[in-house]
């Protein structure tokens, strides 16, 4: 399934009915007087969030969106039928707002939740409504308004209470595989993952927590550049952020990383493999701070994958690195985890129930 996060669709409220202009013609009722009756109001447009809905994919195929008209009135004060009402169902997560002006109309985040997107144009009025002591038989009625008309955006963002975020190939997809039942596409070389993935961790007590594999960060992602424009999104909801630095240094960088003050800080060498690491969490911390909406202050944990690839005194070495890092930043000391393994997973997860405030029994 295609993973589709922006949509642009057009929503056309129905048009009212038309009021008629009829008189009573019936046996021993003279003068019967004016029966038109008012048109029925036009189909309203509603959008409604559906939690068996991922992605904006059928937005794709359709991109307009009409409720049925209202119908005209009938004799015998008789009003015309409503049109029905059209509801559009989208993933629970979307933001709906307006192309002309940007302006946020809806963020539709419970299951069933609804929002009026265009309402329905009034019906018209019959002669009988125009019925007055000066005007015994009036020949007037009105025709039906329009209805509403909207060019709407709609942006889909994850709900997932914890973002593994990180620079490619540093094992993102590798964690929620072993984390949760998803099954992301793994692979040994960098931007494998093109698209969110989401897992789904439980505890021990059988609640589950909904975490999100961010497609890789790098250098310029704030401005456009690689995949994690387009993504960022998807971690501003996100209660804590899981941030994966390769212990081995081997991090795509999407370019030659610039000097940052807390590379200049470490006094590890290449042998060691202190500045690489120390690197590799620059650009991603630049790219938080860039984008903005709150990120590099959301509660994050970090950690060290691929532990597998070193031994013991490299790791603690690395951890001894990060430190600075983290407690500049009032973070929780960072882990160091195997995913391949499973060494160290029991300890993240221990530290992101800790985090979000949850028990693990």
């Amino acid at each position: 399934m295609q993973f589709i996060d922006q949509a642009r669709v057009l929503v056309r409220a129905g048009r009212g009915g038309d009021g008629i202009v009829a008189f009573r013609r019936e046996k021993y009722v003279p003068a019967g007087g004016p029966s038109g009756g008012d048109g029925g109001r036009g189909g309203h447009v509603l959008l409604r969030a559906d939690a068996n809905l991922q992605t904006l994919l059928d937005f794709r195929y359709r991109r307009e969106f009409q409720a049925t008209d209202g119908r005209r009135g009938g004799p015998n004060r008789c009003s015309g039928a409503g049109g029905e009402d059209l509801v559009i169902r989208v993933p629970c997560g979307t933001e709906v707002r307006d192309c002309r002006t940007g302006l946020l109309l809806a963020d539709l985040t419970e299951p069933d939740q609804e929002v009026l997107v265009a309402a329905g144009g009034r019906g018209g009025l019959g002669n009988a409504h125009y019925l007055s002591n000066r005007n015994r038989a009036p020949e007037k009625a009105t025709e039906g308004k329009a209805g509403e008309e909207w060019l709407l955006q709609l942006e889909l963002k994850l709900l997932a209470e914890v973002g593994i975020i990180g620079l490619p190939n540093a094992g993102k997809s590798t964690l929620i595989a072993a984390l949760s039942a998803a099954r992301p596409r793994i692979a040994d070389y960098p931007f494998t993952t093109l698209v969110p993935n989401l897992g789904v961790v439980r505890r021990p007590s059988g609640d589950g927590t909904v975490f999100a594999d961010i497609p890789g960060l790098i250098a310029g992602a704030a401005d456009g550049a690689g995949l994690g424009h387009d993504f960022l999104r998807h971690i501003e909801r996100t209660r804590l952020l899981v941030h994966l630095v390769d212990a081995s240094g081997g991090g795509a960088r999407g370019g030659e990383a610039e000097e940052d003050e807390d590379a200049g800080e470490a006094d590890g060498s290449a042998a060691d493999g202190s500045a690489a690491v120390l690197a590799d969490l620059a650009v991603v911390e630049r790219e938080l701070q860039a984008y903005g909406h709150g990120l590099a202050e959301r509660p994050r944990l970090l950690v060290l994958s691929k532990a597998e690839l070193l031994d013991q005194a490299a790791i603690t070495t690395l951890l001894a690195a990060l430190q600075p890092c983290a407690a500049a930043r009032n973070l929780p000391p960072a882990l160091a985890i195997s995913a391949v393994t499973g060494a160290g997973l029991a300890e993240l997860r221990r530290a992101v129930w800790q985090q979000l405030g949850l028990q693990e029994d």
